[in-house]
């Protein structure tokens, strides 16, 4: 944005301007919410929140050296008291930020690839800005910056430069896809799976469908859609006027042949070959849908591809006395931790594995079911399953081999503490609510001791 001067962005963004910034100013080099670490050069947008009105720091960030601040009306006496930056005021600070981080998409004139998915959305993020940075400029969405708020800041902080845009999507219910979706208005829209997440708000798995396909709904005419080959639930969303894409097996885009780390990859008839780091096969299919978007948007993937997988995401950490842990904390739902045993019983071992499941949460009614056949699932590629919550609670139920439960992440720690030995792979994942990165901790705090 810094090639806009003040009346610029109050046109854009459908505010009113106040004070204009210093004349020797330009635009702001993106926006924030934090007060706490505003910089010289920002913009500071201040919004109500459950606990506090953002609004009330607008002074403080213009102290700080902030661009500009864009509060409610109840704040601009405090801002125009502060010497600084720009000032502007709006009924509805968010809604402002939104039609912003619209106005500068357009501005930006680049491919936008918006990403969306039960599981795997983050990864085939991560995958595709590896695929096509050699090939162009391109900026994606960091770490959870994927909703109402996250997602505009990261489309504000694109340089003018931008030339591929890739924006990670997530939602809680019905119709935040359609509201990210008119915000970055993309280009290509890639679902890379549906799966019982969220069913406590939304009901069923096909609510859950129809909420992801509102990306497939909000892209424009001859645009693309990628979607998992054969996903039935997604065939009463796709439209005729846009180019669909379809990777897995049985689709467009799938895997030819695996040779460890060397794979071949179908693309519509063009043979690809890539090297990868990763051996999971989710992540492989995830590389299948981010191949598909960028064959999409005129890039052919190729060469190596380094996925580096953050904390609670699947890292893998080699702790002493040869044991492997593999920390997947971050979130969890029945797909993706059936995909985390299938990488758990694909990691050599010379002791046991160790599956450390929590509760699964935003299940609804079918909660219990959906705990239970996890535990089943455990029973085949886990030597040991440690409980973790009072929903986990059920996988035992299914699970044949040595279990243990624990009431919370504190005393899941303790457990795992003792069972741990040498030459052990221990897999964590649950829901972030049940907190088992402290289990990750634990053993990497007892590692560094």
């Amino acid at each position: 944005m810094r090639s806009w001067n003040a009346h610029q962005l109050a046109l854009a963004a459908g505010v009113q301007l106040l004070r204009d910034a210093p004349a020797t100013a330009v635009g702001p080099d993106r926006a924030t919410i934090d007060s706490r670490t505003v910089a010289p050069g920002e913009l500071f947008v201040g919004l109500p929140g459950q606990r506090a009105d953002g609004g009330r720091f607008g002074a403080a960030a213009l102290s700080a050296g902030a661009w500009g601040v864009l509060v409610a009306p109840a704040h601009a006496d405090s801002a125009l008291s502060t010497p600084g930056g720009a000032v502007l005021v709006t009924e509805d600070p968010l809604a402002a930020l939104q039609r912003l981080a619209n106005a500068w998409r357009r501005e930006l004139d680049c491919v936008v690839i918006g990403v969306t998915g039960s599981t795997g959305k983050t990864s085939t993020k991560e995958l595709l800005l590896r695929l096509l940075a050699p090939h162009r400029r391109t900026v994606a969405s960091q770490a959870n910056f994927n909703t109402e708020i996250g997602m505009p800041l990261q489309v504000l902080a694109a340089p003018a430069d931008t030339q591929v845009l890739v924006l990670e999507m997530a939602m809680r219910g019905a119709g935040q896809i359609a509201e990210l979706a008119r915000i970055a208005e993309p280009d290509v829209g890639v679902i890379v799976s549906i799966g019982p997440v969220h069913l406590e708000l939304l009901g069923s798995i096909e609510a859950i469908a129809a909420a992801k396909a509102e990306l497939i709904a909000g892209l424009a005419p001859g645009a693309t859609a990628v979607v998992p080959a054969g996903e039935r639930l997604l065939t009463p969303h796709l439209r005729a006027d846009l180019q669909t894409v379809s990777f897995g097996r049985g689709g467009r885009v799938q895997m030819m042949h695996e040779h460890g780390d060397r794979l071949e990859i179908d693309a519509g008839g063009d043979r690809i070959e890539l090297e990868v780091n990763f051996s999971e096969a989710h992540l492989r299919v995830d590389l299948l849908a981010a191949v598909a978007a960028a064959c999409a948007v005129g890039v052919r993937p190729s060469g190596r591809v380094e996925l580096t997988l953050s904390a609670g995401r699947g890292q893998r950490r080699l702790l002493p006395g040869e044991v492997t842990l593999i920390d997947d904390s971050y979130n969890a739902n029945p797909d993706s931790m059936r995909a985390a045993l299938d990488a758990l019983a694909a990691t050599p071992a010379v002791g046991r594995r160790l599956a450390v499941l929590g509760d699964m949460l935003e299940l609804g009614p079918e909660a219990p079911e959906f705990h239970r056949e996890v535990g089943a699932y455990a029973d085949g590629t886990a030597d040991v399953l440690v409980s973790v919550g009072p929903l986990a609670a059920a996988m035992l139920d299914r699970f044949s081999g040595e279990r243990h439960s624990a009431p919370d992440a504190e005393s899941a720690a303790e457990i795992v503490s003792r069972l741990v030995g040498a030459g052990d792979v221990v897999l964590v994942k649950g829901s972030n609510g049940v907190r088992l990165s402290l289990v990750c901790e634990r053993l990497l705090g007892e590692a560094t001791a």
